[in-house]
């Protein structure tokens, strides 16, 4: 009977190559709308003199027009502030210090709000870089589409080993989840709804109509809790794969991987469950769990020599080696497969222990809400 093993492995492999084929979504599928409204692009910066350069400038070669882009500096200590002043079409807003109960994103973000003059407000981290036509074409999903709130799915640029080792297991760990995106737009289902904070479209009128980054200025994530607020107050949000119009390096190290995750996995992993208080309570101690779907057959392959256990290995080879492709990273990182999942293992079971008390992010130490 252990037959059924590898075949469930099997299906899985078929599942993920017919998703990665045909995924959709694609923001390619609508025309560039290069004139319009005024969006103002406002972007939070702290400690960013790494990206802020790159990231600001691939915004100004944007094909659409009327264009403002607006740059917070949450108060920095680096030279993010001095690196956009000697940009031009810039505006600068130096932040204001934090106030109690906000989280510094958030923060950054109204306060860019506030001197914005755009009709479209677009939301933009400083560690990506954009493609001329993604913001044209994310405008016209907007009008098109006649919804909220739009926000893509970038590529995600991975350069060292723990990078190319770890955040491939992440993404398919979250994929998991999501599912097809498809399911996501226009929603109605609270807890169904994600969007990317590295990019989130919107109108003036409805980022007001939820009461703007304030409703949720105690969210680790912000851009989960955002769009999750949009759906309760009866409002269409949109989510496109954009990989080839938008790159994000989210982290650099394994050190910056495992702080990064473990403040937003334990207040994350919560909020795409039904808003069961026990459910809820247990899933940031139990999400590393599925990690064990990796561990445990090349385990007892080694230990016991079990056929179903070798052909299950070999089969999650071939699962994995098909998602290092698609992420773009070296296809013998496959073979590590397994020592990616025990790592991250690890970070979800530091997230649980620690993001649920306190969360520590460039600098500063909070007490997260969901």
């Amino acid at each position: 009977m252990t037959w059924w093993i590898p075949a469930a492995y099997a299906l899985f492999f078929a599942l993920l190559v017919y998703r990665y084929a045909t995924r959709r979504p694609r923001l390619a599928d609508w025309p560039p709308q290069t004139g319009g409204a005024l969006v103002s692009v406002i972007v939070p910066a702290r400690n960013e003199a790494e990206n802020i350069e790159a990231c600001v400038r691939s915004i100004l070669a944007t094909a659409y027009r009327p264009l403002e882009v607006i740059v917070v500096d949450d108060r920095s200590t680096d030279d993010t502030a001095a690196i956009v002043e000697r940009l031009a079409e810039v505006t600068l807003v130096r932040g204001a210090e934090l106030p109690p109960g906000w989280f510094g994103k958030q923060w950054a973000l109204v306060q860019g709000y506030r001197v914005a003059r755009g009709e479209l407000l677009l939301f933009v981290d400083a560690d990506t870089r954009q493609h001329p036509e993604l913001i044209a074409r994310a405008v016209g999903v907007l009008t098109t589409e006649h919804v909220a709130l739009v926000s893509v799915i970038s590529r995600q640029e991975m350069v060292t080993f723990w990078e190319r080792l770890v955040q491939p297991h992440v993404f398919v760990a979250l994929a998991a989840r999501v599912g097809d995106v498809r399911r996501i737009n226009r929603t109605r289902v609270e807890w169904d709804a994600i969007a990317n904070g590295q990019f989130i479209l919107t109108t003036r009128a409805a980022y007001e109509s939820v009461g703007t980054h304030q409703a949720v200025k105690e969210s680790v994530v912000d851009d989960m809790a955002l769009a999750q607020t949009y759906v309760r107050h009866h409002l269409d949000i949109f989510l496109t794969h954009g990989e080839q119009y938008m790159v994000t390096r989210m982290y650099t190290s394994l050190a910056g991987i495992a702080e990064g995750w473990t403040k937003n996995l334990a207040t994350g992993v919560p909020l795409a469950f039904p808003p069961i208080p026990l459910v809820r309570r247990l899933a940031p101690h139990v999400m590393w769990l599925p990690a064990l779907l990796w561990i445990v057959p090349p385990l007892a392959w080694a230990m016991f020599g079990w056929w179903w256990s070798a052909v299950t290995t070999l089969i999650s080879l071939a699962i994995w080696v098909a998602v290092y492709w698609a992420q773009g990273a070296p296809l013998w990182y496959g073979l590590l497969y397994p020592f990616g999942a025990g790592v991250v293992a690890w970070i979800m079971m530091r997230s649980a222990w620690r993001g649920s008390n306190k969360v520590q992010w460039r600098g500063r130490v909070y007490t997260p809400h969901a």
